[in-house]
């Protein structure tokens, strides 16, 4: 079973704190390959950049690879533009990509706290 993490989750996981996970979503975590789309790796970098947060995308998928397996995901973006597509309901482009490699991965399941990515993906976990 594969799981892609939001870019929060990563965030949270990074700095130890576990316990904003649901139970459900840390059991996903146990069980799951876990993957890191590469728009959301990018939006680590972004964040940092605008002072969000002070670690380096490379460093925080380097730590969690070691930690937990976290690994970044492969699809062609070609592939996964395809699927954002079809992706209408936000203008966001870092969630309208997430959700899409979720989704271009065989509907892979997400570990996400956004409401709207909740309400509009429903193979979201949290």
């Amino acid at each position: 079973m594969i799981a892609y993490l939001d870019t929060h989750v990563v965030l949270w996981l990074a700095a130890g704190k576990v316990n904003r996970l649901s139970s459900k979503a840390r059991g996903l975590l146990d069980r799951s390959e876990l993957l890191l789309s590469a728009m959301a790796f990018l939006e680590l970098e972004y964040l940092r950049e605008l002072g969000k947060t002070k670690f380096l995308a490379r460093d925080l998928l380097q730590k969690l690879e070691h930690e937990i397996g976290l690994r970044l995901c492969e699809l062609p973006f070609s592939v996964i533009a395809d699927a954002a597509l079809d992706e209408k309901w936000t203008r966001d482009p870092f969630d309208r990509v997430i959700v899409a490699n979720a989704k271009a991965n065989g509907f892979a399941w997400l570990i996400s706290a956004d409401e709207a990515i909740r309400k509009h993906y429903p193979r979201t976990v949290w």
